[in-house]
């Protein structure tokens, strides 16, 4: 069932904060067979998408601490789009708050760069959605 508000939409991926992130994306991998499609940063800012098994990723963040974050350790939902200024649109329209406003970036991958163009708002219940557009 297509959605019409929301263009192309599909689900794109979950993220997860991690205290011990090698031990995570090893759980991840080896215990559930989920396959890395990307990854980014260093140290405590290393980040990276798993394909869940259905193009679907599941994002882990080095958390760099073992203190939790007020807002949880899952912090986000992303929807892929192919439009992610109308998605954005379309939520504030429907209540929900801004949080950033679509804009343009390129995530440097250690296996190429990802342009994408993302937006970020507040749903009603606090929750963040993220609206990611691959370019």
């Amino acid at each position: 069932m297509a959605n019409e508000k929301i263009k192309n939409a599909a689900f794109h991926h979950v993220a997860l904060r991690a205290a011990d992130y090698d031990k995570t994306v090893e759980f991840y991998t080896e215990a559930l067979g989920m396959k890395l499609v990307r990854s980014w940063g260093e140290g405590d800012s290393r980040v990276c998408m798993l394909d869940i098994g259905d193009g679907g990723c599941f994002e882990i963040f080095a958390r760099g601490s073992a203190a939790a974050e007020p807002d949880g350790e899952y912090f986000h939902f992303a929807i892929a789009t192919t439009d992610a200024d109308a998605a954005f649109e379309a939520a504030v329209a429907g209540g929900a708050a801004v949080d950033k406003a679509p804009y343009d970036t390129v995530i440097p991958c250690h296996q190429g760069d990802l342009p994408v163009r993302i937006a970020f708002v507040k749903g009603l219940n606090g929750e963040t959605l993220e609206f990611f557009c691959v370019k």
